[in-house]
């Protein structure tokens, strides 16, 4: 089963992260194959966001709405089910400093 963990925290946090231990996250799971890829994300002032109204495509710079929270960065993991996703987010050093956002792949509809 495949989930999407959105790493996320406070746009403006009273402590920088600290991902110096991210390495002892990373590698096992890597070896194991529960983590399929990730990727620490560019800052949220250097998001595009694009949009079709009218026929037209619209582009906006930055952030698309004030938010008091930002996603940070992505990994895929591919688990035997949520409570092993739970498991493996609960150690993300990130889970300390932000918070981890788990959502399921959902199934196509054919």
């Amino acid at each position: 089963m495949k989930f999407m963990m959105f790493v996320v925290s406070d746009a403006q946090p009273d402590q920088p992260s600290d991902d110096s231990d991210i390495d002892l996250w990373v590698d096992p799971l890597d070896a194991s194959g529960k983590r399929v890829i990730g990727e620490v994300l560019a800052p949220v002032s250097d998001a595009t966001v694009v949009r079709v109204r009218g026929g037209k495509v619209l582009t906006t710079r930055g952030p698309f709405a004030e938010t008091s929270e930002v996603i940070l960065g992505f990994d895929i993991l591919d688990v035997d089910g949520l409570e092993e996703a739970i498991e493996i987010a609960s150690r993300h050093p990130m889970a300390r400093n932000g918070q981890i956002e788990l959502r399921a792949f959902a199934p196509w509809d054919e």
